[in-house]
């Protein structure tokens, strides 16, 4: 449920969107993203949070990061971490929701409703916080994928669920084709 008059702010945790969207096999229209949520309310802030490998000539993410900075997304990045694990892969971590939960934390007092994009359960003391402001907290995931993406106490704590899935018609495209060399 959203209110016309409400002041909104969006909360996009990268890659837990990205994972849920292709897991259901659409990419996101982040301008799309942004229009849906300007008619929802009024928007104040969307904040995309994804962590950058620095070292990388070429990033695939780094066109995407770039879009939206100039898109009138609030670009949140830091620089992943690369270790090899103990069977010998090359690992890659970039957990961005202390920044996230921090953002929200602060712009709580100035916002009426704040939308998470994850599904991440860690996410649940945060809600509850939030919800103790006055804030109402919606989050938007998927319990339509094997597994689903979203956690079960983050769901039963959030004011509003949104399935992914519904709103693929508004904010989705299909997904590009890769091309296997």
């Amino acid at each position: 449920m959203f209110y016309k008059d409400e002041r909104l702010a969006l909360f996009i945790d990268g890659s837990n969107l990205y994972a849920a969207a292709k897991s259901l096999g659409f990419d996101i229209d982040y301008k799309l993203l942004r229009t849906e949520f300007m008619r929802r309310g009024k928007l104040l802030r969307a904040f995309y949070y994804t962590a950058l490998l620095e070292n990388e000539e070429y990033s695939p993410i780094r066109p995407l990061v770039d879009w939206l900075n100039y898109n009138g997304f609030t670009m949140v990045t830091k620089p992943a971490k690369e270790y090899t694990d103990s069977m010998g892969r090359r690992k890659v971590k970039g957990n961005m929701d202390i920044e996230l939960a921090v953002d929200a934390m602060e712009l709580a007092p100035r916002l009426d409703h704040i939308v998470i994009f994850s599904g991440d359960g860690d996410f649940r003391p945060l809600v509850e916080s939030l919800q103790r402001q006055g804030v109402r907290v919606s989050v938007v995931s998927t319990i339509r994928s094997q597994p689903p993406m979203i956690s079960d106490d983050l769901r039963r704590q959030v004011d509003n669920f949104i399935e992914l899935e519904d709103l693929r018609d508004v904010i989705g495209r299909p997904p590009r084709e890769t091309s296997e060399d």
